[in-house]
C-alpha cells in the first residue's frame, strides 16, 4: 500500500501462449534511492493461480527505482514437462529463450504501480497497468 512518502508495486503474469495466468513464477523485488545507489533486495514471492503476486514487500521511503526479477525458466520447464506427460505437441526445444525477465522502472512517492508481464516462450511485453 502506498503512502504519501512511499510508492507501492503489484504485478501479474499472463502466459499469452495459452491465454491463461502463469502460476508459480518466482519474483524478486529490489529498490534503490537514486540512479547511482546500490540495489537493495527486498524479498519476493511467487504468482498464484490467477498469475498475481499479492504479497510483494513494501517499498522503503525514498525509493526512486524498482526492479522486478521474474524467474521464467523454471515456469517454462515445468509447463513443458506437463505437456510432455499429456503427449501434447512440443511448442519449443528444451530450456527457456528468456530464462529470466528483469523490469526496472522509476517510481514517485504516493503512487501505486501495477506492472503486468505478458509472457510467451519467445517474447514478453510489459506495461504500466492500473
Amino acid at each position: 500500500m502506498s503512502t504519501e512518502t512511499t510508492a507501492s508495486v503489484s504485478t501479474h503474469i499472463l502466459d499469452t501462449s495459452i491465454g491463461r495466468p502463469a502460476e508459480g513464477v518466482a519474483i524478486t523485488l529490489s529498490a534503490r534511492s537514486g540512479f547511482d545507489a546500490e540495489w537493495a533486495n527486498l524479498g519476493g514471492s511467487a504468482t498464484d493461480a490467477d498469475g498475481r503476486c499479492k504479497d510483494l514487500p513494501a517499498l522503503p521511503e525514498g525509493t526512486t527505482h524498482v526492479r522486478l526479477d521474474f524467474e521464467t525458466e523454471a515456469y517454462f520447464d515445468k509447463k513443458q514437462a506437463a505437456e510432455a506427460q499429456q503427449d501434447a505437441p512440443r511448442v519449443r526445444d528444451s530450456g527457456a529463450f528468456f530464462p529470466e525477465v528483469t523490469i526496472t522502472f522509476a517510481v514517485n512517492p504516493g503512487e501505486h504501480y501495477h506492472v503486468p508481464l505478458l509472457l510467451n516462450p519467445f517474447g514478453y511485453s510489459v506495461y504500466r497497468g492500473s
